[in-house]
């Protein structure tokens, strides 16, 4: 998959070990896929990659039904073995060239940023889409500080018409129109989906609240 005809949507969705038993990952996965993410991600903070081979894989043909892309969190090898779409890295997990070295020039390479300054530096690095933030705070990311709003529109003005910016860091259905009017077209929410009585239904809803 190339991301020159990738189709990225608005909402970015994250099976997150965090939040979901390793039985629960896949039916989780497929009712946002069914509500129409157009991307998953496996992140799994303390978990060792070369248990989740067989998840990752999973995961990867759940998305090739969905005509959706399949990305790992942090970890090139897990993305080779389980044939992964894309790489996520954040700050501290290496350079673009290496990852590319490693995986190939192919896949979908994106880049966790916190500031501007980042977000103009991985653009120039040739990430092919970044997420921004944690625009709040959020257990996903423990003891970082929210980085606000008042960013987002010029990050979106100077970078997000070169490449797609996925706000992160919070999001929820309550503040999800300040968001948006703060010039966010993206986002990813992890914790409110991944704790909905129906992720499927609670999916469409957000799509069709940030459309």
């Amino acid at each position: 998959m190339s991301s020159r005809t990738l189709d990225f949507g608005i909402l970015y969705s994250i099976c997150d070990l965090g939040y979901l038993t390793r039985e629960q990952a896949l039916p989780v996965s497929r009712q946002l896929l069914q509500g129409g993410s157009k991307i998953l991600q496996l992140r799994a903070k303390g978990h060792d990659p070369s248990t989740l081979i067989d998840l990752a894989s999973s995961l990867c043909r759940l998305c090739h039904e969905y005509d959706a892309t399949f990305i790992v969190n942090d970890h090139p090898q897990l993305a080779k073995d389980s044939h992964a779409h894309g790489l996520h890295l954040g700050q501290d997990d290496g350079s673009l060239l290496e990852a590319k070295k490693f995986l190939g020039e192919d896949l979908v390479y994106g880049r966790s940023t916190h500031s501007p300054a980042q977000a103009q530096a991985a653009l120039a690095e040739g990430f092919d889409y970044l997420g921004f933030g944690p625009l709040f705070p959020t257990p996903t990311k423990s003891g970082r500080p929210g980085i606000g709003l008042e960013n987002i529109r010029k990050t979106q003005n100077d970078i997000g018409k070169k490449i797609p910016i996925f706000c992160i860091g919070g999001i929820k259905p309550s503040n999800l129109t300040e968001v948006k009017n703060a010039g966010a077209q993206r986002v990813v929410i992890v914790s409110h989906l991944l704790s909905a009585a129906d992720p499927e239904s609670e999916t469409r809803s957000i799509i069709a609240q940030l459309a």
